[in-house]
């Protein structure tokens, strides 16, 4: 009996779902399927596997059944891949070019600072004007955004000063970790550089402008959020106030000030952030400079200008 193989299992699931995918998207699909087993493998990395056959099959067999187009995905070739996919593909990848990730910071920090869930003020961090050291030392160290919430702007002094005699603490701390796109091609990258760069806060979320909304890819995102507990922001450029937290981030009582010492020290602008917060609790008031925030009307123009939308 002829063993079923990485390549048959590719070939079942591109042939089911008639659309370009990556070696991550086609595992997934093909577990969801129950195909996966079939291989027998016991692999680690099974999605390396398969791209390596891929790879090697397209370079290496001159009746290969696979072909390879943008960004690392995979497709059939006896399939006429249909124009508006390839036109998308290349749209989206030419759009990629027209902003960074930084233009982004200005529609988080209006979101976050008008949702009744933060209601937090927010400051970009520089991971440039890090001090330089060895070589991966502060990888995944820097969040993109950190974010704090005052109670003072919500709660009577006396309404304070119970609970800190309850020794409740009601200041929160967030870290915000900003990507244009999300999808099954990143999101194991992108999702544990939020783990790593969130653990000195409150709450750590991975924000991104674009979303995959294959139902595969979601239900792997909540088994992320589940285990891993990073919520998820979706922006929405037309209408800054209708974005929205896909997923809530799960609540940390105490903070890791370990790493918020290191970040104090390896980095200006994060110790100009505590700063800020230490002299805005003093006066009750926040008087400190903090990150922009616009109205919707000026975000959709922002994002024209930017290209965005």
């Amino acid at each position: 009996m002829k063993k079923y193989t990485f390549l048959d299992l590719a070939e079942e699931v591109l042939e089911e779902v008639n659309r370009p995918l990556s070696p991550i998207e086609i595992l997934e699909i093909s577990k969801k399927r129950g195909l996966f087993y079939k291989v027998g493998s016991n692999g680690l990395t099974p999605e390396k596997t398969l791209s390596a056959n891929l790879g090697s099959d397209i370079k290496r067999n001159k009746n290969t059944k696979f072909t390879k187009i943008e960004r690392g995905l995979y497709f059939l070739r006896d399939k006429e891949i249909n124009k508006n996919i390839q036109n998308n593909i290349n749209i989206d990848s030419n759009e990629k070019n027209k902003f960074n990730e930084r233009d982004l910071h200005l529609l988080l920090s209006t979101f976050v600072n008008l949702d009744e869930h933060f209601k937090c003020y927010t400051k970009t961090i520089h991971h440039e004007k890090s001090k330089k050291d060895k070589k991966g030392y502060n990888q995944w160290l820097h969040p993109d955004i950190v974010g704090v919430y005052f109670p003072f702007e919500d709660y009577e002094d006396t309404t304070l000063k119970i609970q800190s005699d309850f020794k409740e603490n009601t200041y929160k701390l967030y870290s915000f970790e900003l990507k244009i796109d999300l999808n099954f091609n990143n999101l194991r990258e992108y999702y544990f550089q939020a783990v790593s760069n969130s653990s000195w806060a409150n709450e750590g979320y991975l924000v991104t402008l674009k979303i995959d909304k294959d139902q595969i890819f979601i239900d792997e995102l909540r088994r992320l959020n589940n285990a891993f507990g990073i919520g998820i922001i979706k922006l929405n450029p037309e209408n800054i106030y209708e974005s929205e937290i896909v997923l809530s981030s799960k609540e940390k009582v105490n903070l890791d000030w370990d790493t918020i010492n290191r970040l104090i020290c390896e980095n200006n602008d994060f110790k100009d952030f505590i700063n800020n917060i230490l002299e805005d609790i003093k006066l009750k008031k926040v008087k400190s400079k903090y990150d922009d925030i616009k109205s919707d009307e000026e975000i959709r123009d922002y994002c024209r200008n930017k290209k965005i939308i």
